[in-house]
């Protein structure tokens, strides 16, 4: 029980639906653990030994460990920290950090310090609802995360989905990315450099596909794959010191491999090519099992690349993936599919362009 909370454990605390407090909320709740445990931590029991385990709640209430591991990761690479500098602020050894990221559990008085040093709410370390993210770092991370584990991947990202890019693109993608830093902000010097960091996860991220090869559904527009075409793979309008030319062969040569996909299918890839408008947030959603989550991102890749700004969602929550669900399905119904989508990029995109 908590001191002055009546019949309230951290277990049925989790359970709470607006469980989304602010932290120094959750600090009360965090400082009637630690007096109502006072006596077992004498004797070297842990808080969670008197309230209820991260392992056990995860059980009924879908929190797991692991999971709060794989989200520290990506929010520590996201804020630029090292393990050992995540550990110096939060008061921790890093072999403790070392230990929770690889999914041993952590006393929620931790928890509260560590996602206070990565400027993330409590609830989003925990996955107890919708997770925000406001760096292209840890959200590429949390994709890799979720792609790891997944049986089907849904993806709604243009102009092509990165998962099935050639490694052509992947040799132009550093410098398009750097493009899309504009040279007169602040911070451009660290932007610069997360660059390195950000082609990491996203090789790690593509090379995990091919080993694993889940089951992919991509849809990918006809008007955006024309746009790709016409301004070529650039970061941004007109790069100086860039060959156009060979950008837009670049971008040909990836719009030439999604003909080849079509017509070609690999087993378990599917692709459709949507005619008419699109959403305009990207999004992917992750089935495993029975378990769906789904990632909404206003970052992309490519063509006016976006690493820097914006607030990407991940939920697991049933009315939000069914919601995103829905969009996909009726897009997936009156997407071109096979030969006759292969047959319209040609003759609409590839030979206009």
């Amino acid at each position: 029980m908590i001191v002055g909370w009546p019949h309230l454990t951290v277990k049925k605390y989790l359970k709470i639906e607006n469980f989304v407090k602010p932290i120094s909320f959750l600090r009360r709740i965090v400082s009637s653990v630690d007096g109502s445990a006072a006596g077992k931590r004498a004797t070297g029991a842990s808080v969670w030994e008197t309230t209820d385990s991260i392992e056990a709640a995860s059980v009924n209430h879908g929190i797991s460990s692991a999971e709060i591991g794989e989200r520290m990761k990506a929010f520590r690479l996201g804020a630029g920290l090292s393990p050992e500098a995540l550990a110096e602020r939060a008061g921790v050894s890093r072999a403790a950090i070392y230990r929770y990221e690889s999914g041993q559990p952590a006393r929620i008085d931790v928890l509260v310090k560590i996602a206070d040093v990565l400027h993330v709410s409590l609830p989003t370390l925990l996955g107890a609802g919708v997770e925000y993210i406001s760096s292209a770092i840890s959200f590429f991370e949390r994709m890799r995360q979720l792609e790891e584990h997944v049986d089907q991947i849904t993806v709604l990202f243009g102009p092509v989905s990165y998962l099935l890019t050639t490694d052509l693109y992947d040799t132009y993608l550093p410098a398009v990315l750097r493009e899309s830093i504009p040279d007169n902000i602040d911070g451009r010097g660290q932007a610069l450099g997360d660059v390195d960091l950000l082609i990491d996860i996203l090789a790690a991220r593509k090379q995990a596909y091919r080993d694993r090869r889940p089951n992919i559904i991509s849809l990918t527009s006809a008007a955006e794959l024309t746009q790709f075409l016409r301004l070529g793979l650039v970061g941004s309008h007109r790069p100086p010191g860039v060959d156009l030319a060979e950008r837009r062969r670049a971008a040909r040569v990836e719009v030439e491999n999604i003909v080849s996909l079509l017509r070609h299918q690999p087993i378990g890839t599917q692709l459709g090519v949507v005619v008419d408008s699109m959403p305009g947030a990207s999004h992917q959603i992750f089935k495993q099992a029975a378990r769906k989550t789904v990632a909404v991102s206003p970052y992309r890749l490519g063509t006016f690349a976006n690493v820097r700004l914006g607030v990407a969602t991940i939920s697991a929550a049933p009315d939000a993936t069914e919601l995103y669900q829905s969009v996909t399905n009726a897009l997936w119904a009156r997407a071109l599919k096979g030969d006759r989508a292969a047959d319209f990029i040609e003759a609409q995109v590839l030979e206009g362009g």
